[in-house]
């Protein structure tokens, strides 16, 4: 059984004693209706959260970038990493909104301007290089070469 699974096993059984003996003071525990003890979230959980519920934050960027006429994808690989990385980081689920954020920042600024985008991709080598998001020009705005 691993360190973190010990510990979160005996944090289950937490009481407000336990608070005071460990140097917090009585009446900041007072404050605190409820104690809830969560379980680490895996990668498994870490990537439901980011493509799952409705509001799910890689539908989120999709919806964002259909408004400029722009598809967003995601390789699932590229989702596997961002939730292998935001395990690395131990900060639950915030740490994929920054992630994301992370890898999106540049597009979300340039796409705007740009109409000759049609498509987004987010790939495995972007997440672990935290390069910038591969972008898919429409084909009737690539130059066509002259003919000699």
């Amino acid at each position: 059984q691993s360190k973190e699974k010990r510990t979160a096993d005996i944090l289950k059984y937490l009481e407000p004693d336990d608070l005071v003996k460990f140097g917090m003071i009585p009446e900041f525990i007072g404050r605190v209706p409820v104690m809830a003890v969560v379980d680490p979230l895996d990668e498994d959980a870490l990537t439901e959260i980011l493509t799952e519920p409705r509001n799910a934050l890689v539908k989120q960027y999709q919806k964002l970038l259909k408004m400029d006429n722009v598809i967003l994808e995601f390789k699932q690989d590229a989702i596997r990493a961002i939730a292998q990385e935001a395990y690395r980081r131990k900060t639950g689920a915030r740490a994929l909104r920054s992630i994301v954020e992370e890898l999106m920042l540049d597009v979300m600024y340039e796409l705007p301007s740009r109409k000759d985008v049609t498509r987004c991709m987010i790939t495995r080598e972007m997440v672990e290089k935290r390069s910038t998001a591969e972008l898919l020009l429409h084909p009737s705005s690539i130059p066509k070469p002259e003919s000699a």
